[in-house]
């Protein structure tokens, strides 16, 4: 037209366990490249909470106390994508999880002259992993974050925000549990990988580092996928 290249909007995918820091980065790409993020939670309940067709059928399905299927996920990530505005791109975080996602979203993304872009994992230390998270606690009172390791109270056990003494862990937060939820995301994501590998769409980045350096990164790839 006119010689003028029509780019379809760019689809980026966040890979990485918990705490790698996804939430952070995608909120970063998002203000620099005025990306959309979308999480499959997020989706989930403005679906229910909108009363569209596929939110009803998930909302259904969530009362009864089944799973969400792969079908109802991408109905309602399709309706999303639609909105206008997901229309200079998209991070997606939390989906796909498996390879028969991944081809789904293939093909919805065909529907619309798109593709995947790039997944980006952010590749962390499993055993920095556990010490990081598990040495995490907060003030009950202000919600101010401590760590046992990086950064305690200048006074043991008075926070130095706003002089409370009472200080909570999350349940989840156990070394034990994040070391099983960073074994189940390992044995889950694997094969996901190696689809994104095969596809010349993965970028493996060292998620240890300093955030700015982690979102210059990221940054770069972004560029590189809205130029195609």
């Amino acid at each position: 037209m006119d010689g003028q290249t029509i780019t379809a909007a760019p689809v980026l995918i966040l890979l990485g366990p918990p705490g790698a820091g996804k939430g952070t980065q995608a909120r970063m790409l998002e203000e620099k490249f005025g990306l959309v993020q979308l999480s499959t939670g997020d989706l989930l309940r403005a679906a229910v909470a909108q009363g569209t067709e596929a939110g009803k059928q998930a909302k259904a399905v969530m009362d009864a106390g089944g799973l969400v299927s792969d079908d109802i996920v991408i109905a309602i990530l399709r309706d999303r994508l639609a909105e206008p505005d997901c229309a200079q791109g998209v991070i997606l975080d939390g989906f796909p999880r498996t390879t028969v996602q991944a081809q789904a979203l293939d093909t919805l993304l065909a529907e619309n002259g798109q593709r995947i872009d790039a997944a980006i994992s952010l590749e962390v230390d499993d055993a920095a992993m556990v010490t990081r998270i598990s040495g995490r606690y907060t003030c009950a009172a202000c919600g101010e974050g401590y760590h046992d390791d990086f950064k305690q109270p200048s006074q043991p056990g008075t926070c130095d925000k706003c002089g409370g003494t009472q200080m909570k862990r999350r349940a989840d937060d156990k070394a034990e549990t994040v070391a099983s939820r960073l074994e189940a995301y390992h044995a889950q994501t694997a094969p996901l990988i190696g689809y994104f590998d095969d596809k010349g769409a993965l970028t493996r980045i060292d998620a240890m580092g300093d955030i700015g350096d982690i979102a210059a990164d990221m940054g770069a790839i972004v560029k590189t996928a809205t130029a195609r």
